[in-house]
């Protein structure tokens, strides 16, 4: 069926694309700083010399040809559905671990802290533009030894919504495990890690890497190479350097499990040569994005890109237009999966507010991304006919039964001024944080049992009185 979508490459330019990344990855190799993942590339039966890793492309063949094209990720209850993660399918959420918030009552800029990560999870769970939550903040209020875990704790008591979770590293994906078995529904979350470019993998990557195999943890691996700084200063260059550092991580962690699930990471950004700061909302890092996108559909795997994200320091005009520009990018790039829905400040700061109009953007983009049929039906001829010239559609069947199928929003206003003014003139922010408050204000659709609180909590201790030697 028609409908709107954004591509940059076709199949011959992937095709070029793909062979640049395996010649990368045959002569230059990769850095893997991780004995254990050395160990099992040698096991693979890719060239290692000391720490470098050289791999053929017919290990990238056998990795690309194991990994699955289709997986679901659960919810924890409630009346949504699981979501099918493969190559067509288009969900929406929020990003992880940003350091300071937008206060909903001061409105100033702090710190986040454990409360804003279940409460912006728990306005999530009442948003129906928003697939899937991610911690949106890394609290300061959290030992840092677990401070990974408490996120998992804080969302899954905010939300029944599935989860993406960025760890420092591997390590506590057992006890993550845990906590979505005691929530309701083991595969109810996947683990985001990315690795070091250029062209290097790390310990706190490569653990993740592995242990999402062997637990069968859905996993996403997404490179970030930046233009000028860890990749060459070209659009191209970016994605040859991504590309080569995401299929080196699926050769390892397909040899470690085969039909492990995997989502391939786009990712790729442009420094900034006047400031060194590496903007979320520039057009070529949109565009690095969606050249994976598109190496991501010519390898038949499901994606993770972004969506509804600005640099914007506040509540602004450039924070609403980013966040709508980037929206309807990442909306038709088709990826699987798109995060960051609400970032503020380059992925420093995030907001109640930026959600909630990110959910409406959303909605608005879906909107667009409808099927657009041309057949007898929607052509709607003897509509026409029957109307003939100067009459009115407006009271037919055909009319009133389809008079809800196009989208309104409810924070986009469309009156005419005179209506606009009558109703006190408000502009979008107000209209938004009066929506925020209602919502926060609202009782919340669902709460955790006293003994799914006690033992999450047990998790929590028994993890840090391990004293787990994090990477």
């Amino acid at each position: 069926m028609p409908a709107a979508h954004l591509s940059v490459w076709g199949e011959a330019e992937c095709r070029r694309l793909h062979e640049a990344s395996l010649e990368v990855l045959a002569e230059v190799g990769v850095e893997v700083r991780h004995d254990p993942a050395l160990e099992l590339f040698t096991a693979a039966g890719a060239d290692v010399q000391g720490t470098r890793v050289r791999i053929s492309a017919k290990l990238v063949d056998a990795a690309l040809e194991s990994a699955p094209r289709e997986f679901l990720l659960k919810p924890r209850g409630g009346n949504t559905e699981p979501l099918v993660i493969r190559d067509g399918e288009v969900y929406f959420g929020t990003g992880s671990d940003v350091l300071y918030v937008r206060d909903p009552d001061s409105h100033e800029r702090r710190r986040v802290r454990r409360a804003d990560v279940e409460g912006m999870a728990a306005l999530c769970e009442q948003l129906p533009g928003i697939d899937f939550v991610m911690s949106m903040g890394l609290p300061e209020d959290a030992p840092q030894e677990v401070d990974d875990l408490v996120q998992v704790v804080d969302m899954m008591r905010g939300t029944r919504k599935p989860l993406l979770v960025a760890p420092r590293d591997g390590l506590v994906l057992e006890a993550m495990q845990e906590m979505a078995v005691l929530c309701g529904e083991r595969g109810s979350f996947a683990i985001y890690a990315m690795p070091s470019p250029p062209l290097m993998h790390d310990a706190a990557a490569l653990t993740k890497v592995i242990g999402c195999a062997e637990l069968e943890i859905p996993l996403i691996y997404a490179p970030a190479p930046s233009a000028g700084a860890t990749a060459p200063r070209s659009v191209t260059g970016v994605v040859v350097v991504g590309n080569a550092e995401a299929l080196s991580g699926l050769v390892l962690h397909q040899h470690v499990r085969p039909g492990a699930p995997f989502v391939y990471g786009a990712g790729g950004g442009a420094l900034d040569m006047r400031t060194a700061i590496e903007a979320y909302a520039g057009a070529e890092m949109i565009l690095a994005q969606q050249a994976c996108c598109d190496l991501a559909r010519h390898y038949g795997l499901p994606s993770f890109s972004y969506a509804g994200e600005s640099d914007s320091k506040t509540l602004d005009e450039q924070w609403a237009a980013e966040a709508a520009l980037t929206m309807v990018y990442g909306a038709l790039s088709r990826a699987t999966l798109l995060h960051d829905v609400g970032y503020l400040e380059s992925g420093l700061q995030s907001s109640y507010e930026s959600i909630v109009l990110g959910d409406e953007l959303v909605e608005h983009s879906r909107a667009f991304m409808r099927e657009v049929p041309v057949d007898d039906y929607a052509i709607a001829m003897d509509e026409i006919r029957a109307v003939g010239p100067g009459g009115s559609f407006l009271g037919t069947k055909y009319t009133r039964h389809h008079a809800h199928d196009f989208w309104v929003g409810e924070l986009l206003d469309h009156l005419t001024h005179d209506r606009w003014a009558g109703a006190g003139s408000q502009t979008l922010l107000p209209r938004v944080r009066e929506k925020v408050a209602r919502l926060r204000a609202a009782d919340r659709p669902f709460a955790l049992s006293d003994e799914q609180n006690a033992r999450l909590e047990a998790v929590l201790v028994e993890t840090r009185q391990k004293g787990l030697a994090r990477v």
